[in-house]
């Protein structure tokens, strides 16, 4: 079962790469599930490297990427622990920096370090604390988003918005956090 699998590119993702926000040919998405979000980035001509720790979920992407006849990197891999190359010029996440804040933040911030350069871009999509859902995604407030990635980031861009899940109605409410890397 996958709930926060709606089957479509994330709405937000999708928005920043028709304005031009999301430049970079290199992509590192992290937490890519069944590949959904990777393979909309493949199909836009970059070149994505996509991890996830579940095995299944990575056989699932890669079954997708061979109909689709795409090429996109998956990995099954624990970032914080794995060596995924890089610098990229462009990060995305749905959901990992929101729970992995929760277990490891300087750990997820020295991965942030490795994997991106002065320039690179990162669109992170997170549970918004205004709003707590049980059961839902792990939600950080605007105060706490900005301590814990301005050191290393300018936000870019900073909105509401709601995840689309494959739950008939249950929609959380959630940040879209597109930041920059000093």
């Amino acid at each position: 079962e996958v709930p926060w699998d709606s089957g479509h590119p994330s709405h937000e993702l999708v928005r920043l790469l028709d304005a031009g926000k999301l430049p970079g040919q290199t992509v590192l998405e992290i937490g890519c599930g069944t590949g959904t979000n990777a393979l909309e980035l493949a199909r836009r001509g970059r070149t994505v490297t996509a991890v996830d720790y579940v095995p299944q979920a990575i056989d699932a992407a890669r079954a997708k990427a061979r109909q689709a006849k795409l090429t996109v990197d998956f990995r099954v891999a624990d970032l914080l622990q794995a060596d995924l190359g890089g610098p990229y010029g462009l990060l995305f996440d749905r959901g990992v920096y929101h729970h992995l804040r929760e277990v490891n933040l300087p750990g997820f911030q020295q991965f942030l370090q490795r994997v991106t350069r002065p320039g690179s871009r990162w669109l992170s999509l997170a549970g918004n604390a205004k709003e707590k859902h049980d059961p839902g995604p792990p939600v950080v407030s605007e105060a706490e988003l900005r301590a814990e990635l301005e050191p290393l980031f300018e936000i870019v861009e900073l909105r509401e918005f709601r995840f689309s899940t494959g739950q008939n109605g249950f929609r959380p409410l959630a940040w879209s956090i597109l930041l920059e890397r000093k």
